[in-house]
């Protein structure tokens, strides 16, 4: 009897495997991102004494960036008229804050009789409501995914989902990015799309390479939800992205290109023939503790009539736009053991330059510098310091962002 028990504690010593299909189906998870942070200015892009109208045409309202989501310091135009192109904001002004970024929620269902997963992602918005934002329940992403050939990497979604378009919308979540901000381009090709697509890639063992594609057809294309809205779609008639993937996986680096294409209607508008279209190119370097990414896109919406909408709510004039941009970002990354899990620094820098139709062509670039600390598994501290420049087109104005992050992961 002894010997017997002495047996059984030797081998919970070892550890305990579960058996086959005891693990639970369903996985919660999420984050909480807390942030700090100061715009120079009043926190806009908006310059007094430009009467310009609409206001917003003439500026870049993004650039005061001041977390993940993009939202920025503020909107306040000083009364004067805007068309829409407009981000969310947390509504602070040029007075530093302390803020609650985002809560996320996810809910990850994958039944052990089904190569099936059902994904939830839940996150809620505090917002200061001074200047039009709200506080937000937000269902980010709700989508059903297949892989129907166990031997193939081949998936096929159904719903809510990150964008096809580049490799930003990787680091959407706040936990993810490497940095706080998105980029300039972010607002094009990062937005939650509803519809459908599927995923395939094969690996090519002998050449230690892989080619994938990725293609989605969705309500509202690759814009995030502040530009377009996409939980309904407003034409009739969906929008076709996708983008074509080469990955070479050596043993001391790896080195991943890509190619990108959006094609359909404006789903800020009611018209499926007032189109719009993207192309993009997209690399990533890995070297070591070295990371070299970056992107470029360019993209054209043609005019249409006087219904507009957005994320924000109804406007006027659905104006034809032209934009051009990218960014280059490296990061040295270096891991640790204990307490003290990995220190990242990065530079990254953005250039766009947009234009509507009958209005000045706007040229601004930004310079950005950070750090990420690790600590344990669950826990990243972030700091950032945007230097936006308005190079031609746009008045000069002082709308530099210093932003922080404090990210728990459960």
């Amino acid at each position: 009897m002894i010997a017997a028990v002495l047996a059984i504690l030797l081998a919970q010593a070892d550890g305990y495997t579960p058996p086959p299909g005891s693990e639970p189906a369903l996985h919660i998870t999420g984050y909480v991102d807390l942030g700090w942070a100061k715009a120079a200015g009043n926190g806009t892009s908006f310059a007094s004494g430009d009467t310009r109208i609409p206001a917003d045409y003439g500026v870049d309202t993004f650039a005061p960036a001041v977390n993940s989501r993009g939202e920025v310091a503020s909107t306040d135009s000083g009364g004067r008229f805007t068309n829409g192109f407009l981000p969310h904001s947390m509504g602070i002004g040029g007075h530093p804050s302390f803020l609650v970024n985002t809560v996320d929620v996810d809910f990850r269902y994958s039944p052990a009789t089904a190569p099936l997963m059902l994904f939830t992602r839940l996150q809620f918005l505090p917002r200061f409501s001074a200047d039009g934002e709200s506080t937000r329940v937000l269902a980010e992403q709700a989508f059903a995914r297949v892989i129907p050939f166990a031997s193939q990497e081949f998936a096929l979604s159904l719903g809510k989902f990150d964008s096809v378009f580049g490799i930003e919308y990787l680091e959407n979540e706040a936990n993810l990015r490497t940095g706080v901000t998105p980029s300039l381009i972010a607002r094009y090709t990062t937005g939650q799309s509803l519809g459908a697509k599927a995923f395939y890639r094969i690996q090519i063992a002998p050449l230690w390479t892989a080619v994938s594609v990725n293609v989605a057809a969705t309500n509202g294309g690759t814009l995030i939800e502040p530009l377009a809205p996409q939980n309904a779609s407003l034409t009739g008639t969906p929008s076709f992205s996708g983008r074509f993937g080469i990955e070479v996986n050596l043993p001391s680096i790896e080195l991943k290109v890509g190619a990108s294409a959006l094609d359909g209607p404006r789903n800020d508008q009611s018209a499926p023939g007032v189109r719009q279209k993207a192309l993009g190119l997209d690399g990533r370097l890995v070297f070591g503790p070295l990371e070299l990414r970056g992107e470029l896109i360019g993209l054209t919406q043609d005019e249409g009539a006087g219904d507009k909408v957005n994320g924000l709510g109804t406007h006027t004039v659905v104006s034809k736009f032209d934009v051009r941009g990218g960014y280059g970002q490296l990061a040295l990354g270096f891991d640790f053991s204990g307490a003290l899990r990995r220190i990242a620094i990065y530079g990254r820098y953005d250039r766009r330059h947009a234009q509507f139709e009958g209005f000045v062509p706007i040229t601004v670039d930004r310079l950005t510098a950070g750090a990420r600390v690790d600590v344990w598994d669950n826990l990243a501290l972030k700091g950032e310091y945007l230097i936006n420049r308005e190079l031609a087109g746009a008045p000069n104005v002082d709308n530099d962002v210093v932003t922080s992050s404090l990210i728990y992961t459960w």
